[in-house]
């Protein structure tokens, strides 16, 4: 069956000649349950950025789950792994070594103790024995309020569209609108997105129900054979609404409490490459009912796609089944949303391009993107570029690597590959909630 799904992915490219499907894959049934329904998931608690998997390789810590072993270990945002298990992790290149650098850095049972070696930003090395564990995922992390120039700007980092970022976002934006925030800074650097449904319901959130009355939060298009009818369900193609109140996710129902919302005309996103589907989906959606979408960062992945989960044999099988298009009908950003000081095309968003700090904590107004959302709210303008990020320069390591003598190079897998695949390169579309009778 694998092997049969496998070649029904499509080799077609988009018009900047990258792929059109990136993320065509498969998951376990059990474990995409678990994911998806609870935010749990087996590891340390390290959300990782990939600079190299070869040698010499960078890995560097983005942040820590709160509460994970690797938060209590008190493994800082920055922090370059130098040793795992006493393998050389940097620099080692045989087979031997790969093979524990791959079991260690995500071990098959909780309870596996594993010693790291880490560079910190400042320079020192810390050296913690880490013991592995079920990582329960929080969506929403440093939601704060700051007084700046321009007034009370909110800020929150937001992760990942599961079902258990609902309390977090109402927490957030309850405090919003208690403190009476005028200007808004959403952290989706790193959320490569979920379900459709919470992408409505923030943006909802931002923009209010003034702005998103009788508009369309997003609309489904399939193919041309399937034009007016969801070949999936069978039933017509019907826009999803901005979803203006709670919804028991449970019972796959509306509840009759009201979201909170704060009806901003502007909104400052923080994104990079990892910013994917359901992410982009609120930036389109928000841009469709002419909320102004400032992005600071760089460009996003690119992927108006989205899936039916459909599980066979205990296999959930994830396929590119439609593009979703926002109010006025455009959905068309496959090599992502793009800032820049002078937007000309759809997908040019006004903004910045700001490198990832990883000097600073997220959250920190002193932290690079973060400053430069608040320098534009304030001036209207860009700061100067920051170049030095903490994250070690591959380039240059590279020019060192003569000495391995045209060696062939031994890539390690990536961490939670599964838990990567499902979040960073999914659009979760569900039947479209009724409103309980």
């Amino acid at each position: 069956m694998l092997g049969y799904f496998d070649q029904l992915k499509t080799n077609e490219l988009t018009p900047s000649g990258t792929p059109k499907d990136n993320f065509h894959f498969s998951q376990d049934t059990a474990e995409y349950n678990e994911l998806s329904q609870s935010g749990i998931s087996s590891g340390y608690g390290f959300d990782w950025e990939f600079g190299s998997t070869t040698v010499p390789r960078v890995l560097t810590v983005r942040f820590t789950e709160p509460g994970s072993p690797a938060a209590t270990a008190g493994v800082p945002r920055g922090a370059t792994l130098s040793r795992i298990n006493g393998v050389d992790f940097v620099n080692d290149n045989t087979q031997q070594g790969v093979n524990a650098i791959n079991a260690a850095l995500f071990p098959e049972d909780a309870g596996t103790v594993t010693s790291f070696e880490f560079v910190q930003v400042d320079g020192p090395t810390l050296s913690v024995d880490i013991t592995s564990g079920d990582i329960s995922v929080t969506p929403v992390q440093n939601a704060k309020v700051l007084d700046t120039e321009n007034g009370k700007t909110g800020y929150f980092q937001f992760n990942t569209f599961i079902v258990t970022a609902q309390e977090g976002l109402i927490d957030a934006f309850d405090m919003f609108v208690e403190e009476n925030v005028t200007e808004l800074v959403i952290d989706l650097r790193y959320n490569g997105g979920g379900r459709l449904a919470l992408a409505s319901q923030l943006s909802y959130m931002i923009a209010g129900p003034n702005q998103t009355n009788n508009a369309t939060f997003e609309t489904l298009r399939f193919n041309d054979k399937n034009p007016n009818t969801n070949p999936v369900t069978g039933e017509t193609v019907r826009p999803t609404p901005f979803y203006r109140n709670v919804i028991d996710y449970n019972a796959g129902q509306l509840t009759d409490t009201l979201l909170p919302s704060l009806s901003l005309t502007k909104v400052y996103v923080l994104a990079t490459g990892a910013t994917c589907s359901a992410s982009e989906a609120v930036m389109n959606a928000l841009r469709g009912i002419d909320v102004e979408v400032v992005q600071i960062g760089s460009t996003t992945c690119g992927k108006p796609y989205g899936f039916y989960p459909t599980d066979n044999c205990g296999e959930t099988y994830f396929t590119i089944q439609f593009q979703g298009v926002n109010n006025k009908g455009f959905g068309d950003y496959a090599d992502g949303f793009m800032p820049t000081t002078t937007p000309n095309f759809d997908f040019e968003l006004p903004g910045c391009e700001v490198e990832d700090d990883f000097t600073a904590s997220l959250g920190d107004p002193n932290e690079g993107m973060l400053s430069a959302a608040l320098e534009y709210a304030a001036t209207g303008s860009c700061p100067e570029v920051v170049t030095s990020n903490g994250v070690a320069d591959v380039k240059a390591l590279r020019s060192n690597q003569s000495a391995l003598g045209g060696e062939k190079l031994i890539p390690i897998d990536k961490p939670e590959q599964r838990k990567e695949n499902f979040i960073l390169h999914n659009k979760i579309n569900q039947p479209v909630i009724q409103e309980r009778k």
